[in-house]
């Protein structure tokens, strides 16, 4: 009922809702926590383990509401490209972009997105921001009363909507079409033949009137998109035929062109059975390939999170193979209930288990996380 408080004057929200339980990210000297129907909150970690919360952080009065919990950070220029989405207030969409020092520059106003669409995550390359306008959209009226935030329409056409990284207004930001294409997160973009190509690829989720309801109805299959910036033609391929959502890359290579890809198998979401590691570059010798080249599944009754790769060398990542790293995960076993930290090696056919920790507390399914080296926790 925040909506109903925030319109009758019971509450403020630019002193924050309070979650930010979605995701985490470290940049401008800072650690927050991200939830995107609010204000990133600063938080930092005491000796003991301890989570100390600095507060709710608004960029020196220049953030307004809410920000994504999904920002990109360019692994080049460590600026920080995001976006804010109004559910109720036109314009709905919002682009924002924050300087490596975290100071936050002017938004700029999407106003060719007409309605309120659910973005909940978008991409970058070295020379554009996309986002997707799927078919979900958020209800004002479920808002209000307390019922279901959002909805969706089957008869819109989903778009991808694509603008220059460094745009001062919306008059370059262009639409393209692509049917039945509902993509609610981004796994990485690039760009080819000298800029006119801009490639995508994302989980595509299908089924998606079941997304409010029956989850174990929905599946999610990875696929690339290729726009051509000339013609306006959109051509797509599909990475393989599994189930398969919440992935991840060597985020070094966030915006470039990247090899591989790790995703969790979903039983259903949020929580997932295992991973898999997926070849990218398989599509260039077969239109029509499966790309998995790994598979790890944790056993019966065994589920796991969201999988995030942290390389070996943080300091050198180009000099190494790309995939030269872990694939880290929380593992629940719900016969047992007990938590692990998952630790496995991504060069191997079988993501090969390397480390099990055992943690003391349950980390809920479907939570976002980051990996974050001792050396910039012990700057913050």
């Amino acid at each position: 009922m925040s909506i109903t408080r925030i319109i009758i004057g019971q509450f403020d929200p630019s002193n924050g809702f309070g979650p930010a339980n979605t995701s985490l990210a470290l940049f401008g000297g800072k650690l927050f926590a991200l939830y995107e129907s609010d204000i990133p909150y600063a938080i930092k970690l005491a000796p003991n383990g301890d989570i100390i919360t600095i507060g709710c952080h608004n960029f020196d009065g220049n953030l307004s509401i809410n920000m994504t919990a999904h920002p990109k950070i360019d692994p080049n220029t460590n600026e920080v490209f995001a976006f804010r989405y109004d559910p109720i207030l036109f314009p709905y969409l919002t682009y924002v972009r924050i300087h490596p020092n975290g100071v936050k520059s002017h938004d700029l106003p999407i106003f060719s997105m007409t309605r309120p669409s659910f973005v909940h995550d978008f991409a970058i390359t070295k020379n554009y921001a996309i986002f997707p306008d799927i078919q979900i959209e958020m209800n004002l009226l479920g808002l209000i009363t307390g019922g279901a935030p959002v909805g969706t329409n089957s008869r819109k056409v989903p778009r991808l909507g694509v603008i220059p990284r460094y745009a001062i207004d919306e008059s370059e930001m262009r639409w393209f079409e692509v049917p039945v294409f509902n993509m609610m997160h981004a796994i990485n973009a690039w760009e080819e033949d000298n800029g006119d190509t801009i490639v995508v690829i994302a989980p595509n989720i299908l089924s998606i009137e079941h997304f409010l309801k029956r989850l174990d109805l929905v599946h999610a299959k990875i696929e690339q998109v290729k726009i051509d910036l000339k013609t306006g033609r959109v051509s797509r391929n599909l990475m393989s035929k599994r189930n398969l959502e919440l992935a991840c890359i060597n985020r070094a290579y966030i915006g470039k062109k990247n090899k591989y890809i790790y995703a969790a198998i979903p039983d259903p979401l949020p929580k997932a059975k295992g991973v898999v590691k997926l070849d990218v570059s398989m599509l260039e010798i077969d239109q029509q390939p499966d790309c998995i080249v790994a598979t790890r599944i944790f056993g019966p009754n065994c589920f796991c999170s969201e999988p995030f790769f942290v390389p070996k060398d943080h300091d050198n990542v180009f000099a190494a193979d790309e995939d030269n790293g872990y694939v880290v995960c929380y593992m629940h076993n719900e016969s047992t209930r007990e938590s692990s930290f998952m630790v496995m090696d991504a060069k191997t056919h079988d993501l090969e288990i390397v480390a099990v920790v055992k943690l003391p507390h349950r980390v809920p399914y479907g939570f976002h996380g980051i990996f974050v080296k001792e050396s910039d926790l012990n700057m913050l």
